[in-house]
């Protein structure tokens, strides 16, 4: 027999492929045996709301004009005005003005943090990451020849400095943060972020090379009870900032983001230029044309976060009071309870015999947890919770 022709490297990819994905696609399987109202899904953060009212509005809008070259290319790094949209949004969040040359739109944010990596690492630099964080994030590094270095959370999910601290060497090119955080929900606080600056800014002179601040927002606007998250260019000049419209507006599917440059970063100009060849060499070429033009003039909308509220406040309320131990989300639509066992993949299989399907910690880098995804149904939650307590009732006995 041939050798195959996958490469060696794709096939340890696969071993260590999405726990997310794998458990969405064991969602389908089940779906195929019992049917699609039998299984409870709450694996994947795919939004079961659908975007505002306003976007089906303004694609209605843009299709019926007779504007010529609507679906042409255009620069690498996006439409001026676009761009231009984007950063007058981040100037009013961040309270740091932003010009047009200050963003590059993408493919979403994975393709945007796919750019970046290519922009800023040679083969063996390292990016630190806080566990638990999103698994793609190890292949987009790996995919430009870096290296992830995973490093512990404080008690509370926030950022443990003195594990960023130690883990910085004279190989790490940047910190890679997500905030709020899948598949906690925590928001970091101004003032670790703060620290964290003043630590990578002593860090970048100790080691001499600039460590870069990357931070991944797609959740930015989904929080809860008042929360607001802290602006990371003013915790630190050397800055990115990466985010989509997948979530706050339901865009999944439609592969629309952005990154943005901290306007006072020094060398912004050739930091930029070499974002927007990322951009063209790695394929994706521009994002999409139809939805660039979508976004600009749907400023400051927002998916209908009631769903979002109702389930998180239902879910939790149901699994403390079955004994879970479950941190309390600040934002984005997940909840990260405590595995009730030790080996998480094994509780989480438990689950699928009664076809609730959920990830287990370790797909984040964080055993002993699990996440469940609340951007579902209301229904789907309901049917789910029966046997989420009766799974607490076994282990932690009658509460």
């Amino acid at each position: 027999m041939p050798a195959m022709s996958v490469s060696a490297r794709t096939t340890r990819a696969l071993t260590q492929s999405s726990w997310i994905r794998r458990m969405s696609e064991e969602a389908e399987r089940l779906r195929s045996i019992h049917g699609p109202g039998a299984v409870f899904d709450l694996s994947l953060g795919n939004p079961a709301v659908e975007p505002p009212e306003e976007f089906a509005a303004v694609l209605r809008d843009l299709l019926s004009e007779e504007r010529h070259g609507l679906h042409k290319y255009m620069s690498n790094a996006g439409y001026w005005e676009t761009r231009e949209a984007v950063a007058d949004d981040l100037s009013r969040e961040h309270g740091v003005r932003l010009s047009a040359s200050d963003v590059v739109m993408t493919c979403g944010a994975a393709g945007a943090l796919n750019v970046i990596f290519r922009t800023i690492l040679d083969p063996g630099d390292e990016v630190i990451v806080t566990r638990p964080f999103f698994v793609e994030y190890g292949f987009y590094v790996d995919n430009h020849g870096g290296v992830l270095v995973p490093v512990q959370p404080s008690a509370d999910f926030g950022l443990d400095l003195d594990a960023i601290k130690a883990a910085i060497g004279p190989r790490t090119r940047a910190v890679l943060v997500n905030s709020p955080n899948n598949p906690t929900g925590r928001v970091y606080s101004a003032e670790s972020l703060t620290e964290l600056g003043l630590l990578l800014s002593r860090r970048s002179v100790a080691v001499g090379r600039t460590i870069y601040l990357v931070s991944d927002e797609p959740y930015r606007r989904l929080v809860y009870d008042g929360v607001t998250v802290p602006s990371v260019f003013r915790a630190y000049q050397n800055t990115i900032v990466v985010s989509s419209y997948s979530k706050e507006l339901s865009l999944a599917g439609e592969r629309i983001g952005y990154l943005a440059l901290n306007p006072t970063m020094p060398d912004a100009a050739r930091l930029a230029d070499g974002l927007i060849f990322a951009n063209r060499i790695l394929g994706f070429v521009n994002a999409p044309a139809l939805m660039q033009r979508v976004v600009a003039k749907l400023r400051g909308a927002l998916v209908d976060l009631s769903l979002y509220e109702r389930n998180r406040r239902v879910l939790m309320g149901a699994l403390i009071e079955s004994g879970y131990d479950v941190p309390s989300p600040q934002g984005a639509f997940y909840l990260f309870p405590r595995s009730p066992l030790a080996d998480d993949v094994a509780f989480v299989r438990e689950l699928l015999e009664d076809r609730v399907v959920v990830v287990p910690g370790t797909g984040f880098g964080f055993p002993g947890h699990f996440r469940l995804s609340y951007c579902v149904a209301e229904e789907v939650v309901d049917s789910a919770l029966p046997i989420l307590r009766l799974a607490g009732q076994r282990h932690f006995g009658d509460s």
